[in-house]
């Protein structure tokens, strides 16, 4: 996804590895309860082309379910102005490997209508903001 279109902002993308089985993951990060305990309130549920909503601090979010590979793959849009989600997983010897990808970046200076602000500065505090919700908030959850 990365590149696209000419001048759009690249995709964030985190990786990460858990001591924890790629059910447990996978778990975590595609049901409604799993999301909640690590993300965000939502009432997701694994069905393509499911619209659900994510409780954001702005307010709520429009979502919907693109695609659903179980346990290797979720993606879903987030909000209605291009930006895609995406959570691979990948089983390593009892272990499991995390990646999102965020991706549907504009232009750095196109400004996103729900906050008034442009993509360049919602991109790097999403940026910043994926780190503690991987890294703590999912870590905590899976590896528990």
């Amino acid at each position: 996804m990365e590149g696209n279109r000419k001048g759009t902002l690249p995709d964030i993308r985190k990786t990460a590895i858990f001591h924890a089985p790629i059910q447990k993951v996978w778990e975590a990060v595609s049901t409604s309860e799993g999301i909640a305990a690590w993300f965000m309130p939502n009432d997701f549920q694994q069905e393509i082309g499911h619209a659900f909503t994510l409780q954001t601090p702005f307010g709520p979010v429009p979502c919907k379910v693109l695609e659903l590979d179980p346990p290797n793959r979720l993606s879903f849009a987030w909000d209605t102005f291009g930006w895609r989600v995406t959570f691979e997983l990948k089983e390593l010897e009892g272990k499991t490997q995390f990646t999102l990808i965020h991706s549907g970046w504009g232009e750095p200076y196109e400004l996103i209508p729900r906050v008034s602000e442009k993509h360049s500065v919602v991109r790097d505090r999403m940026d910043n903001g994926w780190d503690p919700l991987i890294n703590v908030n999912l870590r905590k959850v899976v590896e528990a």
